[in-house]
């Protein structure tokens, strides 16, 4: 028994890395991308996920009688939210950019 649950965890400690890499974007958007990004699509966005909201909240008592709740939550709120506020300036994929910092380099 106590191999079986070692080699799980030693299977899952190598899942680790590539997990935490997922959501790493690799995008080098232009300074119109960038423009274009802070002045039209972000209040846009942001604006859908305030009405998106505002529409979750006057069906959810329709979502929870029908079971659907977290379904209606997340393509009224959480994609909205998330795509507006967790995506780099100009970016076009949903995602962090974290920058590498190689040794000596810095």
């Amino acid at each position: 028994m106590s191999k079986v649950v070692g080699g799980a965890l030693f299977a899952a400690s190598l899942m680790l890395p590539s997990a935490s890499f997922a959501d790493v974007i690799e995008e080098n958007p232009s300074a119109l991308a960038m423009t274009g990004d802070a002045v039209f699509a972000r209040p846009v966005l942001f604006g859908m996920t305030v009405v998106g909201t505002a529409v979750f909240i006057a069906s959810l008592p329709f979502s929870a009688l029908g079971g659907n709740v977290k379904e209606a939550a997340d393509s009224l709120v959480i994609g909205p939210a998330t795509t507006t506020f967790v995506r780099c300036l100009g970016c076009t994929q949903v995602g962090r950019k974290d920058e590498v910092i190689i040794a000596g380099n810095n």
